[in-house]
């Protein structure tokens, strides 16, 4: 089986966002990576809230300091590659204002010659619901649901016209559009939100969370879809935060995804199943620099392919 394979966009406080990001898009994309992906944090509460993924005590990364705008990151790596996919893992749909991300998006693609992939949540961070002032955190859900809605209408056909609890457009040319249909991919963390993936999503977007649980999950999402009389198959990308050091770690207390390059290779093919096949893995948080960053995805990449998969 011959996997994709994909790598995080270098987005953090250590780099260059204006070099970095177009350098290791095209070695990347060079390399052999099939994806390039973004992700988004917009503040860094001093002090927080809440903690890290709203757990109390638990320390925002100092990376979080300073990161990248996802989509301006995104157009600086699709002006220096033609291949790659472009994926969002993910936009906080909350966030953002859907007719303006839905534009936003529809350029994007436009522009790369179809290549974007969208990738919705809802967040977690009360500071930054607050600080974009779009929609309070309880309707996280109501929102990115009307954003789904108001992408159909606006990568859709003219007239697009929409009435929503946000958004209101009258009957009107809105262009350009994507240069095919977008795929759409969310998480799937709750019941409703797993509905949500099977009834309204081109697929889902989950984090590699461990062989057998991913596997298990992707099984019950598999006969939601049957059970809800999905015809289409669902796409899927996983999601793979890695942790890298030149040294292996030891012991059985390692985490998965966090060590050498070897280590890294061993835990993603671990992670390969039927239908598990296209996995996004970022780097980024503790290599030093762009070279560094671009030696490591090299050396995983080859490690990946030299296990057959």
């Amino acid at each position: 089986m011959t996997i994709r394979l994909g790598l995080g966009l270098p987005q953090m406080r250590q780099y260059d966002i204006g070099r970095d990001i177009p350098a290791v898009a095209r070695a990347a994309e060079e390399t052999g990576y099939d994806s390039l992906w973004v992700f988004e944090r917009v503040i860094f509460p001093e002090p927080a809230t809440q903690g890290l993924y709203g757990i109390p005590g638990r320390p925002w990364p100092d990376q979080y300091r300073d990161v990248a705008e996802p989509t301006v990151s995104l157009a600086l790596a699709a002006a220096v590659t033609g291949r790659a996919r472009l994926g969002t893992s993910v936009l906080i749909a909350p966030l953002h204002i859907p007719f303006q991300l839905a534009r936003t998006l529809a350029t994007l693609d436009a522009s790369s010659g179809g290549r974007v992939v969208a990738g919705f949540g809802t967040g977690w961070s009360l500071d930054e619901y607050a600080a974009a002032g779009v929609a309070p955190f309880e309707r996280r859900g109501a929102v990115l649901d009307e954003l789904l809605d108001v992408c159909r209408a606006v990568w859709g056909p003219d007239p697009v016209a929409y009435e929503g609890e946000l958004t209101t457009i009258a009957p009107s040319v809105v262009g350009p559009k994507p240069a095919r249909p977008i795929p759409v991919l969310l998480p799937a963390n709750s019941p409703k939100a797993q509905r949500r993936v099977v009834d309204r999503a081109d697929g889902w977007l989950p984090v590699a969370m461990g062989p057998q649980r991913l596997a298990d999950e992707w099984r019950r999402l598999q006969d939601l879809a049957a059970e809800r009389g999905r015809e289409r198959p669902l796409l899927v990308s996983v999601r793979a935060n890695a942790r890298y050091r030149a040294k292996p770690f030891d012991g059985r207390d390692r985490q998965p995804f966090h060590g050498s390059v070897d280590q890294i290779v061993e835990d993603l093919v671990a992670h390969v199943a039927p239908g598990l096949d296209d996995f996004h893995l970022d780097l980024q948080g503790t290599t030093r620099d762009a070279e560094e960053l671009k030696d490591v995805a090299a050396a995983v990449y080859a490690g990946v392919r030299a296990a057959g998969v």
